[in-house]
């Protein structure tokens, strides 16, 4: 790829752009600053990421078009209109921690056997368990994650099952009475579900009141429960508990989960499986 240079004022050369920090966790970043500090200013995100005024101009834009800051005279502000900042768009979340999604998605995938039903939430960490499932036979996905729903579409040896209900822009998620209505009437051998927040006390939890009662849904129709999460989840508590702690068998995970953590869960008799980058 490509990299930039440019000269800081003691002349120093910094690597620009993606070879510092891939764009996609460097946008995060900033977005966390704007959501922390409300305003900012491109000659500061310059020096905190060590990276151009073209790049920081980049991303800012970028973030104005996903309607989450509004450009402003050498910076840009929150977008207070956007009614819940912290849940960013999905095709937002799909470029976040990717390749820790790839792995941890191929390794859930792992998991599942033929003939088995299984469910997958509509978190983009689930999302990436579906190129994985292409050698599986006989294999029912209960899902109400759109995106998921179309692309296991195209698997010979999957059934598809929509739980219906209204559907949410923000994530491409169906939810409501509908859908957890029919989940109560299946019986699921495993469910993989992502989430926003993960600890020992509040348990898995997420920032959305309609999709935190889908996956209550869910979990309490899974034999099994698995959570695939990346470990920027770890030790963040959001809005509401959709799963606790005593009803998890499994956390798919990478390796930057925190190590104390991790060793309290396995004593706890809690499989964690941690994935590294290929």
């Amino acid at each position: 790829m490509h990299s930039e240079k440019h000269k800081t004022k003691q002349n120093e050369t910094v690597i620009d752009d993606d070879t510092a920090l891939f764009s996609s966790e460097r946008r995060q970043q900033i977005m966390m600053v704007v959501e922390k500090e409300r305003r900012v200013m491109v000659s500061d995100l310059r020096e905190r990421f060590a990276v151009s005024d073209v790049t920081i101009r980049k991303d800012l834009n970028w973030l104005e078009a996903q309607g989450l800051v509004l450009r402003t005279h050498g910076g840009a502000i929150l977008n207070t209109s956007v009614s819940n900042p912290s849940e960013l768009s999905i095709d937002v979340r799909q470029q976040l921690h990717h390749v820790e999604k790839e792995r941890i998605g191929e390794v859930a995938a792992s998991m599942i056997h033929d003939g088995e039903t299984i469910a997958l939430d509509a978190s983009t960490t689930a999302l990436a368990i579906v190129p994985f499932l292409h050698t599986k036979r006989d294999l029912t996905v209960i899902t109400n994650g759109v995106r998921a729903g179309i692309d296991l579409l195209q698997i010979p040896g999957v059934s598809v099952m929509l739980p219906g209900g209204m559907l949410r822009k923000e994530s491409h998620s169906l939810v409501g009475h509908w859908g957890q209505s029919i989940l109560e009437q299946i019986h699921i051998s495993k469910a993989f579900v992502g989430a926003r927040g993960l600890t020992l006390h509040a348990g898995l939890t997420d920032v959305n009141a309609e999709e935190v009662e889908l996956k209550q849904a869910i979990v309490n129709s899974a034999q099994e429960v698995i959570a695939v999460i990346d470990s920027t989840k770890w030790g963040q508590v959001t809005l509401a508990t959709f799963c606790p702690i005593e009803r998890l068998q499994c956390i798919i995970t990478d390796t930057q989960a925190p190590t104390q953590m991790v060793t309290q869960f396995r004593n706890m008799g809690i499989d964690i499986q941690i994935v590294s980058a290929p």
